[in-house]
């Protein structure tokens, strides 16, 4: 019983200290929080110190807490938070005394200048373009490292990986620095070797032609092509896809793409892995549409694949193209056209089935134009094919970016969609980024035609961002000096008409060719009318003073040509061009036909016509097979002569293998070319690969050219003054003491010479003039090699006459090269 009581006692006493010391601790607890509310009750005052160029008031006006308000830790420490993240402070402490906050701040320093030291691959205004920081902003050490490895970056893309940037400050009075990038360049890494892993029906050489980064070779000291860039392996990458895709291979897939570091740091080598598939052949091709009154079978002709023909992406994206426009053109502008691939494995056929759906309907709600600080808006809207308020369409969208780009006002355009205010509205930007559109150019070249030509040219082709050009161009060479000023106004009376004038000069001295030398000074007007996509109609006005002088032989003889007259002319010219490139054209065709008539006000009197065309066939990758024609003819419809002028002188690069106006009508005593009046001329030429890498810059092609040009009207007269000369004295003479022949006219004997009385060449000697003009069919044989050399330009043509006239003068080698800078 006593233990009972002694075990029960015990514990009454052990619970009671346990419940005393609670009391006692919450008792203290209690008072604590008492007394510290006591000592923080409210913030009577905020003061500012170790600020310098910065109000006080500004301080504050970030900081969450006021006088007045009741302390606490929590919004102090926000107001300290937004302090620092202000970016205006290096350090940042508050502290509660005196029933008010004291805020200390050290300020970062205010940047004075930025300099850039050690580099000479890039200039300082391209990082000035790329950095954040600049003179005047607040100095902060995660701007200045971000703004490093911008930089870095920049290098990176050059092609230089071991660049390395170091920034130095220093210090300046008044809170102020000097921040200096020190740069260590480095080396261009470049490429050692490019492998391909997977191609079993392409070489490596043919793949890597596809790409724009090449291996790092001796000979391309001007390129930098060879250095390697992220940016570029992930568009080669793309490239390698699309000339697969292009050959036939439609599962073609690119495994992976790795670029490896070599051991020294100095080169990358990189690794293509493929998945090449199975060729693929064109099927059957279909469409189906959805849209009422939509005629499926009307647009069958847009497909620009046919059963049977080997796979080809670019094809099926043409005929989608094709397609959305020819639908937008019915209305549609909404509709969306996609194809549907259905492959057939076992048989390599692919069946084609173009879908025409309605899509949402969705408008242009606004287009805008930024970062044209000098083009005026309306020069680049004029070129848009879309306007606000019509139904949204990619097809036009991407022709009117295709449009500005083709103006070379701008050095970048890109197009970006945005939603619009409502669900069924966008907002389509354009961004433009100008460059310069001036011009002052030096030329220089050499050619077996006009031996050394000197050029110089001044040309703005947006002046003061109209979209107006004007140019100053004077040339001089052996043969040819001329002076030039024209001036351009494109979308004239605010229509799709593009209208100018030139004033020139031109001297020609054909002594070497046809024993005359010719002054033509005069100004033109003209105006150009785009009739379709591909096609435009040009019409013209000339008005010009033209000399003729003939050079007199030692022997005596001249072709008396000579003449100073007014001549007018007025003319048009039709051309269709729908090639793919302009300079490398692998398929596509030209037509042009075009008439100049002259009369009116002048002194000369025909018409002259002339034709062309020319078809281009991709027969197999990089060789292209073209063939050509062009003709002339000028008819004479009034009672004055023509001049040599104004005749047609073929031969050079208008008949290969035949020197300059070395083909046609000859006064065949002199040998001197006279012109035609007629010329048909036509031209088979295939481009054949070197096997050479793309970067060599060199193109060659087979060709033959073949024609007849004829048809004068010349008449035999005196041809030898000096001998003519002798006539007078001579007593045995039939023109002794004749007066026209004293006064210089020599029309007595020119009657003569045409109707060959008196046997005056047999009993004179070479006395009158002998024209041959043999209008036969010519050919020539022969291989174009044109070389884009880091020079300029540069074309050899070796040429071989297989049908010719004993009197045309052959021109086995010819060449011609030149350079602006």
């Amino acid at each position: 019983m006593f233990k009972y009581n002694l075990t029960v006692f015990i514990k009454s006493l052990l619970m009671f200290s346990v419940f005393s010391s609670i009391i006692y601790a919450q008792e203290t607890t209690d008072n604590q929080s008492i007394q510290s509310s006591q000592i923080y009750e409210r913030i009577m005052f905020i003061e500012v110190r170790g600020s310098q160029r910065i109000e006080s008031d500004t301080i504050k006006s970030y900081m969450t807490v006021k006088p007045g308000d009741l302390y606490d830790d929590a919004e102090v420490d926000r107001s300290l938070k937004i302090l620092f993240n202000t970016g205006l402070f290096a350090d940042v402490a508050i502290r509660y005394e005196n029933s008010g906050l004291i805020v200390f701040v050290i300020e970062n320093p205010i940047i004075n200048r930025i300099d850039f030291e050690g580099n000479s691959a890039l200039k300082d205004d391209k990082f000035e373009e790329e950095i954040e920081l600049g003179p005047r902003s607040v100095y902060t050490r995660s701007k200045v490292q971000a703004d490093v490895q911008r930089l870095i970056e920049l290098y990176r893309r050059s092609g230089r990986f071991s660049a390395f940037i170091e920034p130095k400050v220093i210090r300046q009075p008044q809170n102020r620095i000097d921040l200096i990038f020190e740069i260590t360049e480095g080396p261009t890494t470049g490429v050692s070797s490019i492998n391909f892993l997977g191609n079993r029906n392409f070489r490596d050489r043919k793949l890597k032609s596809q790409l724009v980064t090449k291996e790092s070779k001796w000979w391309r000291f001007f390129s930098s092509d060879d250095s390697y860039d992220p940016d570029k392996l992930a568009y080669d990458r793309e490239q390698i896809r699309k000339f697969y895709l292009d050959e036939g291979y439609a599962d073609f897939q690119v495994v992976s793409a790795v670029a490896e570091l070599t051991k020294d740091g100095n080169n990358f080598v990189i690794t293509f892995v493929l998945d090449e598939g199975q060729v693929y052949e064109f099927g059957e091709s279909s469409i189906e549409s959805s849209l009422e009154n939509m005629d499926t079978d009307e647009l069958l002709y847009l497909i620009e694949h046919r059963k049977g023909n080997q796979y080809k992406a670019t094809d099926i994206d043409m005929t989608v193209d094709a397609l959305t426009l020819a639908v937008g053109e019915e209305g549609y502008a909404s509709a969306e056209v996609r194809p549907r691939v259905r492959r057939k494995r076992e048989e390599g056929i692919v069946d084609i089935v173009y879908s025409i759906d309605e899509g949402p309907r969705v408008y242009i709600e606004k287009i805008n134009i930024n970062e044209n600080t000098r083009t005026r808006d309306e020069v680049i809207r004029r070129e848009l094919r879309v306007s606000e308020g019509d139904a949204y369409n990619k097809v036009l969208i991407d022709r009117s970016e295709t449009k500005i780009k083709s103006l070379g006002y701008f050095r970048e355009v890109e197009t970006s969609i945005r939603p619009g205010t409502e669900e069924d509205r966008m907002i389509v930007d354009f961004e433009v980024e100008e460059q310069p559109t001036g011009e002052l150019s030096l030329g220089a070249g050499f050619s077996s035609a006009e031996s050394l030509l000197l050029e110089i040219g001044i040309s703005e082709r947006n002046l003061l961002g109209r979209g107006q050009s004007v140019r100053l161009n004077i040339s001089t060479s052996e043969r040819r000096k001329q002076f030039e000023i024209g001036f351009t106004q494109p979308y004239f009376l605010g229509r799709r008409l593009t209208a100018g004038f030139d004033i020139f000069h031109i001297d020609n001295d054909y002594r070497r060719y046809s024993s005359y030398r010719s002054t033509q000074s005069g100004a033109s007007i003209r105006a150009v009318w785009p009739m379709a996509e591909y096609a435009s109609l040009s019409v013209f006005y000339r008005y010009l003073k033209e000399e003729i002088s003939s050079y007199f032989f030692q022997s005596g003889y001249n072709l008396a040509d000579d003449y100073n007259a007014d001549k007018s002319e007025i003319g048009y010219s039709y051309v269709i061009d729908t090639r793919d490139d302009p300079i490398d054209t692998t398929r596509g065709w030209t037509f042009s036909v075009g008439q100049d008539i002259a009369g009116l006000l002048g002194e000369s009197e025909y018409i002259r016509s002339n034709f062309g065309g020319r078809y281009y066939y991709e027969i197999a990758r990089n060789w292209v097979l073209s063939a050509g024609a062009n003709a002339g003819y000028i008819y004479n419809y009034g009672n004055k002569d023509l001049r040599i002028n104004d005749r047609f002188f073929k031969g050079g690069n208008t008949f290969r293998g035949f020197d300059r106006a070395g083909v046609g009508p000859k006064e065949k005593l002199t040998d001197r070319p006279r012109g035609a009046e007629l010329f048909a001329i036509g031209t088979l030429e295939v481009t054949v690969p070197l096997g050479l890498p793309d970067e060599f810059g060199l193109r060659t092609a087979l060709f033959t050219d073949f024609g007849i040009i004829g048809k004068n009207d010349d008449e035999d007269r005196v041809l030898n003054t000096g001998r003519a000369q002798e006539l007078v004295g001579d007593i045995n003479s039939p023109f002794y003491n004749l007066s026209d022949l004293l006064s210089q006219n020599y029309s007595a004997i020119n009657e003569a010479c045409r109707n060959d009385s008196a046997g005056l060449n047999e009993i004179y000697g070479t006395l009158c003039t002998r024209f041959v003009d043999d209008a036969t069919f010519r050919a020539t044989v022969g291989v174009t090699l044109n070389w884009n050399s880091p020079f300029g330009p540069i074309r050899f043509d070796i040429g071989r006459a297989v049908v010719s006239e004993d009197y045309d003068d052959a021109k086995f080698f010819r060449f011609s090269g030149g350079t602006k800078f």
